[in-house]
């Protein structure tokens, strides 16, 4: 279902106050046409530049530009965004670059209000006036005050900031597995790892303090752990078919908090980890061994002369004393 489509729809019929009939009139198509856009058909991208050239929205999502609701606001919310990105990118301490919060694909903006609805977060009806200013020129601690004093913008900075530690474990891990080819994990269910980070680094907020804002919380962190999950067993099988050694658990990146997160990848970041492997490893190794022993065994019995039927194991012996 193309929502980009529908949301861009909408947002020519209120932006040019016209019928269905008369857009299509404007688009060159049929009414008929319109409502299946309405209903999440699929556009072309030529359609999509000539009714984006007519709304003026240029690269933003239309799906944001609908829901914060209007492109004033959708250009106000942006501002804000890039100007906390930038500030949590600049004080992550992991050591790895939250290359995302540098926005250079133009999706952040989207992404973070697809976190925020899908928390259950409703925006208010227009941009907060006390966050309407130049940033430039305000004083910085009159500033990251009225910030921390707003609940929608204190809110995107501390996902902002639980990213920088969760993109930072995934960047030490598992960005350089997802791109080995002794996994080959191309066109597979970890796809979405990358671009689902976002809504991860959400999840790691602590419930108390969101509950009141984010209404549908406790069914957003299920749903995203229970995705994790899923994709990151995918790279664990991969990788010891493969024998890929991890150094690692992965999924510590569902289960452990955002400040364990960045901790761990600081010190994989400084070198502290760079001996050691993942148990599951030196299980495969022991696991390799077993099914060896089990094929070389009875070739040697043979040797010997000793039939199967007359081996009897005194597991005893076998115990520590």
């Amino acid at each position: 279902m193309d929502r980009e489509a529908e949301a861009l729809v909408q947002l020519a019929l209120e932006t040019l106050s016209c019928s269905q009939k008369e857009l299509a009139v404007r688009l060159g198509v049929s009414p008929t046409q319109i409502s299946k856009w309405k209903n999440g058909d699929d556009m072309s991208s030529e359609m999509e530049d000539k009714i984006r050239a007519m709304v003026n929205i240029g690269d933003k999502s239309p799906s944001f530009v609908v829901w914060v609701g209007s492109l004033e606001a959708a250009n106000k919310w942006e501002k804000l965004i890039h100007l906390l990105a930038e500030a949590a990118d600049e004080s992550a301490e992991t050591g790895y670059d939250a290359v995302p919060l540098r926005d250079e694909l133009d999706t952040l903006c989207w992404q973070t209000f697809d976190a925020l609805r899908n928390m259950g977060v409703g925006l208010p009806k227009t941009f907060p006036s006390e966050l309407d200013m130049d940033y430039e020129e305000e004083d910085s601690e009159d500033l990251w005050n009225m910030i921390h004093g707003n609940p929608y913008s204190s809110l995107i900075w501390k996902i902002y900031e639980s990213f920088t530690k969760v993109y930072g474990f995934y960047a030490a891990y598992i960005q350089e597995l997802i791109s080995d080819d002794e996994l080959d994990l191309e066109d597979s269910i970890v796809d979405n790892i990358d671009s689902c980070l976002l809504e991860l680094a959400a999840s790691k907020l602590d419930i108390e303090e969101v509950q009141d804002l984010a209404t549908q919380f406790r069914e957003f962190r299920y749903r995203v752990k229970r995705d994790y999950e899923k994709w990151l067993n995918h790279i664990k099988d991969r990788a010891l078919r493969a024998g890929v050694p991890l150094k690692a658990e992965l999924l510590h990146m569902v289960y452990g908090s955002d400040e364990a997160l960045g901790e761990e990848a600081e010190k994989e970041g400084l070198g502290f980890n760079s001996s050691r492997l993942h148990p599951d490893i030196y299980m495969d190794e022991l696991l390799r061994g077993m099914r060896l022993i089990h094929q070389v065994l009875p070739a040697i019995m043979k040797k010997l002369g000793i039939g199967i039927d007359e081996f009897t194991l005194d597991e005893s012996e076998l115990r520590i004393k």
